[in-house]
C-alpha cells in the first residue's frame, strides 16, 4: 500500500507538496516516516545520492524515489508492494507535476506550501491501492526490464553515512578557526611588537661586537 507521498525541491531540499493528512491513517507513524522521508531528500538535495531512482529499505516498509528536473517524488510503501508498481505512480505524479510552471514551483518560500499538488497526489494515490485490478496487473507485466534498472540501500546506512559526513563539515570550520584565532590573535601580535625591537638590537650589538673583534686581531696582526 501506498502510504506516503512527498514531492520536494532538490535546489534546496525543500518539500513542496505530500499526501493530504486526511488520508493517513496515523498521523503520529506518518509523521515520523515523513521526517525520515525529508531526510532522504535533503540527502539527494546535497548530492549524497546520486541515482535517478531508487529504493531505500526502512522497517518493514521502503521508500522509492524519482527524480526528473530538478524534482525528487518520494513515496513510502509497505515492504509487499511492488516495487515496479510504486514507480509506476511516481511517473504519473512527475507527468503531473510538469503540468505546472517552473516559476511557480521556484515561487515557494515555505515547507509543504504547494497544497494544490496534495490533491492530485491523493487523486493518482487512489488509482495505486489496489495492486490487482486490470490497469495495475498488466503494468506489473510489462517491462521486465526495469526490475533489473534498480539500486537498493538501507536506511540505516543511509543514516550512518549522514552522521559521518555531518560530524566532518562541522569539524572542518572548527579547525579551520582556531588556526585562524592563533595567527591573527592579539597576544601574538603584541608578543612581535615587543620582541622584534629587542631582537633586532641583539643582533646589531652581536654584529658590531664581532666585528670589533676583527679589527683588533687584524690591527694586532699587522703590527708585528
Amino acid at each position: 500500500m501506498v502510504k506516503l507521498t512527498l514531492v520536494g525541491r532538490l535546489s534546496d531540499g525543500m518539500p513542496l507538496s505530500q499526501t493530504p493528512t486526511y488520508l493517513t491513517e496515523d498521523n503520529e507513524v506518518s509523521s515520523l516516516y515523513r521526517q525520515k522521508g525529508e531526510l532522504v531528500l535533503k540527502e539527494i538535495a546535497a548530492g549524497a545520492l546520486t541515482n535517478s531512482k531508487m529504493t531505500i529499505l526502512i522497517d518493514h516498509h521502503c521508500f522509492h524515489y524519482l527524480i526528473g528536473n530538478e524534482v525528487c517524488y518520494i513515496t513510502l510503501c509497505e515492504s509487499r508492494y511492488p516495487r515496479k508498481l510504486a514507480f509506476y505512480y511516481l511517473q504519473d505524479l512527475q507527468k503531473e507535476f510538469k503540468k505546472f510552471d517552473v516559476k511557480v514551483v521556484e515561487s515557494f518560500t515555505k515547507p509543504y506550501a504547494f497544497t494544490r499538488f496534495d490533491y492530485v497526489i491523493g487523486n493518482i494515490r487512489k488509482q495505486y491501492l489496489d495492486t490487482r485490478t486490470q490497469a495495475n496487473l498488466f503494468k506489473l507485466n510489462s517491462d521486465h526490464r526495469q526490475d533489473l534498472d534498480m539500486v537498493t540501500e538501507e536506511f540505516s546506512k543511509l543514516i550512518s553515512n549522514y552522521k559521518t559526513s555531518g560530524s566532518e563539515a562541522r569539524a572542518c570550520p572548527v579547525i579551520l578557526q582556531q588556526e585562524s584565532t592563533l595567527w591573527s590573535s592579539k597576544l601574538l601580535e603584541e608578543v612581535a611588537l615587543k620582541w622584534t625591537p629587542i631582537t633586532i638590537l641583539v643582533i646589531a650589538t652581536a654584529l658590531l661586537l664581532w666585528t670589533s673583534i676583527v679589527l683588533t686581531e687584524y690591527n694586532m696582526l699587522t703590527a708585528w
